[in-house]
Formats: structure tokens, C-alpha cells, sequence
């Protein structure tokens, strides 16, 4: 049965890095036979050109008739001085509250080939293989009530409400502690419960949680002293279960461990395998259009969508190998590129063709 894949580019290199991902899916569906229809719309600042808005209903409907969601990235200066609510971030929000996308997965692996673009030592990062799993529809970013008011003495402040309900905490937890199963048994839920009674709340629901999980370890940590941790030891850690503006921030820090942020791919979950893929980068808009832009985290994120929303476990696996096959051959974009060295220093394009070929050969 063919499958159906919302293609949202967005914005920045949004769609130079998105181009490529859409090469392989289409030489998956001509060499390998991958049954899926490739449908384009638009989201972010892309959106509000068109029609005014970051989310159209016209992606909505269509992000939840498709199977699985392939996004690029949204924003930019050209939009930052639009009224908050219409803002390219707020369609990136939007389609996650609105497909009930609560999980992110953020892998931090260091491939062998990157253990000198990493700017800790060798031994500190060799091997590293981190599930950064991110609660994504709660938290701070969505909590009400939310704005800018001006007091009676006309000074103007800032409100945002930081809330989690049970059912939230819970249902991330299971999900950690899923895959914490199925990797080394051992889960960190990281808070800050020692100030926050929310995060509070989320060290009592996970600790509850755990006990469904009998095989799998269970830590704390705070999320000052998980930062620090990354830092110092990161391979100590397994998975590691956090709140939204927590996760959001962790696995940026963690991204440096691999050697480049535009290494790491991400998948945002529903209940129900459903979900939206995007590389957890930015849209980079200072080299937007340059043809610089590193697409493996969004190949990565394909085979991730691969593997846990179209159920093509073996093309998953060809797709990454096929990754690691070309950082094996030393084929670099600029920014996990080592100068003085043996590399070769491609474009975006030529990253891109390079999977692909790679993948052609494995016929």
C-alpha cells in the first residue's frame, strides 16, 4: 500500500538540505522499491509569504493525511519582526500540538570518522551513542497564560508558564524507558525539581513509571549538572528524559559532542508510530543558498522515518550505512571539515549525490 510523505521545506537552507533527502527517497523508490508518494507544502516563513500565515490548513490537513511528516527548517531575519503569533516558530509549534507529535528522539552518535570535529578529546567522545528523548508538546513553550503586559507603574514584563500534567510526564516516560530497553537499560531523567515544582512532579511520575520497567536503571540529575556531565563524561549517559526547553537545550550542547550540529537528525512521535522528521539545526540563513549546508542529520532523519513510521527497517539501515560509508571515504562539508587534512570538502549537493551513489552501489 503506498504510503504518503508531507515534503515541508521551509525556510534558510531548508530546501537545499531537504533537495537531498528527496533524491533519496526517490532512488529508494526506483532502485529499492519504496511504495510512497512525495507530497510538497508549505510552513514557517515560506508560509507567510504565500498566505499569510506559518501553518496553512492546506499542510495541516495534508501533514495528517500523510503517514509521516519530512521537515527542513523554518525562520530567518526576514520574518523576526512579524507579531509573535505569526511568526515562522509558531507553525513549527503548531503542527506538533496538532498532531500530537509528544516525543522527540534526538540521537547523539559520534561517528569514528568526526572524533577530531568534536571539540572535546578523543577519549572523551569516542563511541558516544546518546538517546536525548525530549518531551515536545508541554512544558514552558506551551503553558498558558503567556505574554507581555505592562504593570501599573508602566514597566513591561515578560510572563510564560512552565505546567506538565501527569498524563504528559508519564506517557514521555514510558517512552524512554521503551528505548531504554531495547540500548544499554539505563535511563537519566533530568529536572531542576530541587526550584521547580513542576519538575518536581516529573522526578515523582518517572520514578513511578520505572517501576514497570524492572530491568532498566533509573537516575536524577539537574539539569545545570547535566549540562556540566555532557561536558565532562557524556558516554556515562544512556537516555536521557527531560522536559521541552530542557531537551531543546541539551541536545544542542550535545550536538557539539558529535562534531556538528548538522550532524544530528531528530523524530517527533505521536501515540501510534506516526511522525515528523526534521534535522535539529536551524535554518541557517547566513549561508542559505550557498550550496555549504551539511544534509546528513536530514538523511538521517529519513532513515529514522524509515524506521519507526513507513516500517522499512532494512532501508533504514542502507540509508545509514550508506552515511557512514561516505564520511569513511572523508567527504566533509565545511563544518566537520579539518583543514590540513587528507578530507575532501564538499557541497551540499555533492553530499548529497555521494549517499546517493553510495546507495546505487548496494544493488
Amino acid at each position: 500500500m503506498t504510503k504518503t510523505v508531507a515534503i515541508l521545506a521551509g525556510d534558510g537552507i531548508g530546501p537545499e538540505i531537504v533537495a537531498q533527502a528527496v533524491n533519496v527517497l526517490k532512488t529508494l523508490q526506483v532502485s529499492f522499491g519504496l511504495d510512497v508518494q512525495l507530497v510538497d507544502g508549505l510552513i514557517g516563513g515560506a508560509a507567510i509569504d504565500v498566505t499569510g500565515v506559518p501553518l496553512p490548513a492546506e499542510t495541516l490537513n495534508l501533514a495528517r493525511r500523510a503517514d509521516a511528516v519530512l521537515l527542513g527548517a523554518v525562520g530567518g531575519p526576514k520574518w523576526d519582526n512579524l507579531e509573535r503569533d505569526i511568526r515562522p516558530e509558531r507553525g513549527l509549534l503548531a503542527i506538533r500540538a496538532e498532531l500530537g507529535l509528544f516525543a522527540n528522539l534526538r540521537p547523539a552518535i559520534l561517528y569514528p570518522e568526526l572524533a577530531n570535529a568534536s571539540t572535546l578529546k578523543p577519549e572523551v567522545v569516542s563511541d558516544l551513542d546518546l538517546l536525548i528523548v525530549r518531551e515536545l508538546t508541554g512544558g514552558i513553550y506551551f503553558g498558558k497564560p503567556r505574554g507581555i503586559r505592562t504593570l501599573d507603574n508602566g514597566e513591561r514584563e515578560g510572563f510564560n508558564t512552565l505546567v506538565y500534567a501527569e498524563h504528559e510526564i508519564e506517557r514521555i516516560a514510558h517512552v524512554a524507558f521503551r528505548s531504554a530497553e531495547k540500548r544499554q537499560g539505563r535511563v537519566c531523567s533530568v529536572d531542576k525539581a530541587n526550584v521547580l515544582e513542576s519538575t518536581e512532579l516529573w522526578r515523582e511520575v518517572v520514578t513511578r513509571v520505572a517501576r514497570d520497567y524492572p530491568h532498566v536503571s533509573l537516575t536524577h540529575m539537574y539539569v545545570d549538572n547535566a549540562a556540566m556531565q555532557l561536558v565532562r563524561w557524556p558516554k556515562q549517559f544512556d537516555v536521557m528524559v527531560t522536559t521541552n526547553m530542557f531537551g531543546d537545550i541539551l541536545s544542542d550542547l550535545a550536538s557539539q559532542l558529535t562534531g556538528s550540529i548538522g550532524m544530528l537528525p531528530s523524530a517527533s512521535l505521536d501515540a501510534h508510530g506516526k511522525g515528523l522528521y526534521e534535522p535539529i539545526h536551524g535554518s541557517a540563513p547566513d549561508i542559505a543558498g550557498q550550496n555549504r549546508a551539511n544534509p546528513l542529520a536530514t538523511l538521517l532523519s529519513v532513515a529514522m522515518m524509515l524506521r519507526y513510521s513507513l516500517g522499512q527497517m532494512e532501508l533504514a539501515d542502507k540509508v545509514e550505512q550508506a552515511v557512514k560509508q561516505v564520511l569513511k571515504d572523508g567527504l566533509r562539508t565545511a563544518d566537520i571539515f579539518s583543514k590540513g587534512s587528507d578530507q575532501t570538502l564538499v557541497s551540499t549537493q555533492e553530499m548529497g549525490d555521494a549517499v546517493v551513489a553510495v546507495l546505487r552501489a548496494a544493488l
